[in-house]
């Protein structure tokens, strides 16, 4: 299958942001409500601090639209500064809203982020108290508590909190004094829009594309929103908390993709990724408080129910010359009901199960093998590719073939893991490496079906054409490789760890991941075995529940 690629590149250290999501609440722009009695009718004006404080009735009425992205970019020194500038004094551009006739409610078409700081300011909520407790039930990444915890510190060492300036009196300093009446004298600035919701959303466009770009993921999942792999990408991502992109279905259905998104993302994502990486411990896709994360996600829904980007984005159905009258077949249509948003979940999570985790199915892939570079990056390519590969398993019942040759195979990842680096590095960033990289597994199972040696394996792949460009590396020319020479550390410790310090699977003697251990009796209970100690062994799920009974199957059939 030919996939039109996303940007996604290995996964970078990702910087410190605080999540503002919660602080203001989301809506459609042509949302229509019978109770108009928390509309003010107003439709021009500036704002004042005060009216952003809890209970406060333009607080009640500021939304978002629904389909813009996460407020989440800024670092906390960011928002400090912006809270500190407003204190000073100094110039803040001007928020631009759309009022709806429709609703009463208030619409922030830009500048989200500078509104949204100064109600975590009033509020003194950095994503980790009350507004975002309740947003956000399923709570926030380390990386998220670490910059909320930041972000506070920053601004008490700054400015102080609204709390506290707004009840100094006696005991202010000049400085705070003259903060303090800076504050409550201050308003803040607002541009709004005349015309209905058609125009809002045009207006949110423009801005957004040209003042302050919206990742290319983001816009895509924006233009696309109603669609099923939209919709199932959004849940995903924050573990079905946070703003309910499907709230328009019945009951029943958003507690399903709540449920669905929840579990995958656990599979996924869990543990956290921290950065030194000084564990083995690591989660199968990456960081997921990210755009890259978000890029992945998209791309795994894809592929797994085996979407092609011009049947779901309009601008590559243009690229590609059809038109909304063609093949409907082809055509992703918006989700009405929630019913195919859930199949894209499921078929989801039936690979992510496969892949990773407990459940008696799984293979449970160790991330460090298949997933992380020599140097500890992620490698986004590389988990598409395998989830292709076990789509292609799936369909011939290959789970058991592939289980037979597991150990001498992520050998030869482990011996030849720069291969993966020369081939990503060879067809770019995104998806394009794909393919190419299927075939490397694929090449590799067969040769060691055929009892090769690694050596001849890896001359078998260079001399398929899509992997020609491959280059067998000595000892001498990884040790100079700047890539290794750049982050030594985490090579050494990826090294020795994966050599000392993985535990293996008595059953096929390969890796085991922390999330697929699982404990088994060496001689079944139905053969005498006790549950004493001596007689368990650490498999991975599957060689457990699945390979193990074949082979003993198969074993008791050539005996008879």
């Amino acid at each position: 299958m030919t996939l039109r690629p996303f940007d996604i590149k290995e996964h970078r250290v990702a910087k410190l942001t605080v999540n503002l999501d919660a602080m203001i609440a989301r809506d459609d722009f042509e949302v229509k409500i019978e109770d108009d009695s928390q509309s003010t009718g107003r439709d021009s004006g500036n704002f004042k601090l005060s009216e952003l404080e809890q209970g406060q009735i333009v607080l009640n009425m500021l939304r978002k639209p629904e389909f813009q992205r996460e407020t989440k970019d800024w670092t906390p020194e960011r928002v400090a500064e912006l809270i500190r500038s407003f204190v000073d004094g100094d110039l803040i551009p001007s928020v631009i809203v759309w009022h709806s006739q429709l609703s009463g409610d208030i619409f922030v078409v830009d500048g989200s982020h500078r509104l949204s700081a100064l109600i975590a300011w009033t509020h003194d909520d950095y994503g980790d108290r009350q507004l975002s407790s309740t947003y956000f039930s399923a709570g926030l990444s380390k990386d998220e508590l670490s910059a909320a915890k930041k972000t506070r510190e920053l601004i008490a060492k700054t400015v102080g909190s609204y709390a506290d300036l707004k009840s100094l009196g006696d005991r202010a300093t000049p400085i705070q004094r003259r903060r303090a009446n800076t504050f409550g004298m201050r308003q803040i600035e607002a541009q709004w829009i005349r015309g209905d919701a058609s125009k809002a959303e045009r207006s949110f466009f423009t801005i957004n594309q040209s003042a302050v770009a919206i990742h290319p993921v983001e816009l895509r999942i924006i233009k696309a929103r109603k669609k099923p792999n939209a919709i199932a990408a959004r849940g995903i991502i924050r573990s079905g908390t946070g703003h309910k992109y499907w709230s328009a279905f019945n009951a029943d259905v958003q507690n399903e993709i709540e449920k669905l998104s929840k579990d995958i993302y656990g599979v996924l994502f869990e543990p956290f990724l921290e950065t030194p990486i000084k564990t083995l411990e690591l989660p199968v896709a990456g960081r997921g408080q990210s755009a890259d994360g978000l890029s992945l996600v998209v791309e795994f829904i894809n592929v797994a129910n085996k979407l092609k980007t011009e049947m779901w984005l309009e601008d590559a159905q243009k690229k590609a010359g059809r038109k909304k009258s063609s093949d409907e077949r082809d055509i992703l249509p918006d989700d009405l009901d929630g019913a195919k948003t859930i199949e894209y979940l499921r078929s989801v999570k039936r690979i992510a199960t496969r892949v990773s985790g407990n459940a008696s199915r799984s293979l449970g892939l160790h991330p460090a093998v298949y997933f992380y570079s020599a140097t500890g990056r992620y490698q986004p390519a590389t988990f598409l590719a395998i989830v292709s590969l076990f789509q292609e398993l799936e369909l011939n019942d290959g789970f058991h073939a592939f289980t037979e040759v597991r150990y001498r195979l992520e050998e030869f990842l482990v011996k030849y893991r720069y291969f993966i680096n020369q081939i990503v590095r060879n067809y770019g960033a995104g998806t394009r490496g794909l393919e190419p990289l299927v075939t490397m597994y694929k090449t590799v199972i067969q040769s060691i079906r055929d009892d090769a040696s690694d050596e001849k394996i890896a001359v078998i792949l260079q001399q398929n054409e899509r992997l020609k460009f491959l280059k067998v590396m000595d000892d001498e020319s990884i040790a100079n490789s700047k890539e290794f020479t750049s982050s030594a550390k985490s090579a050494a410790f990826f090294h020795k760890a994966l050599e000392e310090g993985a535990v293996r699977c008595e059953i096929c003697n390969a890796r085991i991941h922390m999330k697929g251990i699982n404990i088994d009796h060496s001689v079944p209970l139905r053969d005498g075995g006790s549950g004493h100690s001596k007689n368990a062994q650490v498999t991975h799920p599957f060689c457990q529940s699945g390979y193990k009974e074949r082979r003993s199957h198969a074993a008791a059939s050539e005996s008879s």
